[in-house]
């Protein structure tokens, strides 16, 4: 994006449901509105929380030019009294997140917004194109990187990726989910994160020979020296002339600190393998084997099964698109209305799909961890003037299936509230830590899992549980809302 404003970055409906909210109701009627996502992308055990740090920019740059409001005029569609609103907006309410690296479950709110409905209404749209992209790549980055069990990944799916916010972003992304660097030099200026690289089949073609071609780039770059060995033929000439640059630079007295293969074809547990044995014999077993080549984190795990001797793993495509599951699907809900004494009113959505059905009100969430483990036992949404004590039990129970009920013992577990204000008054509370600070945080929140939630294929689910109070507020609306359908004669429940 060429422009910080992203303020008409928003679906036309968001717009026209805001003048109707400006013609017809209280325009500083105080919601709340929460940002949550139904099922776990990749079919995986969690989710990691990402956006919040483009978010808050979002926030701080919302108001419409003037060329904003001339353009909603020439539509055709807006009044002048509402456009002359617009042309003075402001945002004035709170805002909720979870911080970015955090782990997190279905249903769950992510974000919550606390504002006057004509503002939390407006930044539905940017919130969840922000939310829903860069989560969802964040939490694709850390399925690869556990798949490479502890090897390094380096993002580098720049030229892949829908478009420079998408390729920009999304690498910031990936790092937080645990990538040790990125490809993309604009991520790593805006965001101080590594960016790392070796060179192209393209380098090796312009030189006389691929010998001249890895002598050149060693004397160009001799601490960080990584060599494409697969343009010709792997194990006849680019490991041999690999082998051969080393030995020269080792002669030479040029410490050999960083320095190995890239492999970008062929079978790579048999190349790797191969490849390893051959280094090693020639007295390099610190070179690095580097391996790319549409990887995604089942291959991944397959070549490590396979006993490939790859030690870093460059992944584009297949993260930076997330290609296998391309949508996070995070969806923005009305959750609960201001009434006259101050206090919130709670709201629901109705369905025949029970886990579509929302949880009203205003909402907070503890996280529950096992005390001896440090596990996380389950997650607990609860009201948000609701308080627990760490020493009494505490009851859960799986709201779909209120008959399942574990009760933990006082002393057992530990409690940590999730969300954290980042907007107070429209105003800015929240200081967005460093890239790679992030990175670490989340590598520890992923420690928190249980390793049957972090497999990558039929994973334990988290239960995220309601409090006994939600609960019976929700039971009570449901109760509601099916005694007026019936009274009216609706049959149905969209």
């Amino acid at each position: 994006m060429d422009r910080q404003n992203l303020t008409l970055l928003t679906d036309l409906y968001e717009l026209t449901m805001m003048q109707g909210y400006f013609k017809n109701k209280d325009r500083n009627e105080t919601v709340v509105f929460d940002a949550f996502y139904r099922n776990n992308p990749c079919d995986g055990g969690f989710a990691v929380m990402a956006g919040v740090e483009q978010l808050i920019r979002y926030i701080e740059e919302l108001h419409f030019e003037k060329e904003d409001v001339d353009y909603l005029a020439g539509l055709g569609i807006f009044d002048e009294d509402f456009l002359d609103y617009l042309a003075e907006f402001q945002f004035t309410g709170d805002i909720y997140a979870i911080p970015e690296g955090t782990v997190v479950f279905p249903r769950e709110p992510l974000v919550k917004v606390i504002a006057p409905i004509m503002q939390a209404q407006l930044v539905e749209t940017a919130i969840l194109n922000i939310i829903n992209h860069q989560s969802l790549i964040a939490t694709k980055a850390a399925r690869v990187c556990y798949a490479a069990q502890g090897d390094g990944v380096m993002e580098f799916g720049l030229r892949r990726a829908q478009g420079p916010d998408a390729g920009t972003y999304g690498a910031r992304a990936a790092v937080i989910g645990g990538c040790v660097g990125t490809s993309n030099v604009l991520c790593g200026q805006l965001f101080d994160v590594p960016v790392k690289g070796t060179h192209a089949h393209s380098w090796i073609m312009s030189f006389p020979d691929e010998y001249t071609a890895f002598k050149t780039y060693a004397d160009l770059y001799p601490s960080a020296c990584i060599l494409l060995v697969d343009t010709y033929d792997t194990l006849k000439s680019g490991v041999p002339n690999a082998i051969r640059v080393f030995r020269e630079m080792r002669a030479a007295g040029i410490p050999l600190t960083f320095y190995g293969i890239r492999l970008d074809s062929g079978d790579l547990a048999y190349l790797s393998k191969e490849a390893r044995r051959m280094l090693d014999e020639a007295g390099f077993p610190d070179a690095v084997i580097s391996a790319s080549n549409d990887l995604d984190e089942f291959l991944i795990r397959s070549l490590k099964d396979q006993g490939a001797k790859i030690t870093s793993w460059g992944v584009g495509t297949h993260l930076i698109t997330s290609k296998d599951c391309p949508s996070f699907g995070g969806v923005y809900k009305l959750a609960a209305v201001m009434g006259e004494d101050g206090k919130f009113i709670p709201k629901i959505k109705l369905s025949e799909n029970s886990e579509k059905v929302t949880n009203p009100g205003n909402k907070s969430i503890y996280r529950i961890y096992d005390k001896e483990s440090g596990k996380i036992r389950a997650d607990l949404i609860c009201l948000a003037d609701e308080t627990f004590d760490e020493g009494d039990p505490l009851l859960l129970f799986d709201p779909l299936e209120p008959w399942k009920k574990t009760m933990l013992q006082p002393g057992s577990y530990k409690l940590r509230e999730l969300m954290v204000p980042i907007f107070r008054g429209g105003k800015c509370c929240y200081e967005s830590p460093k890239v790679m600070d992030i990175r670490a945080y989340c590598q520890a929140e992923q420690d928190t899992l249980w390793e049957e939630t972090r497999r990558l294929v039929n994973p334990h689910r988290v239960h995220v549980d309601l409090s006994s109070r939600l609960y019976d507020v929700k039971i009570a609306l449901l109760e509601q809302t099916s005694h007026r359908l019936f009274a009216t004669g609706c049959s149905e429940i969209g």
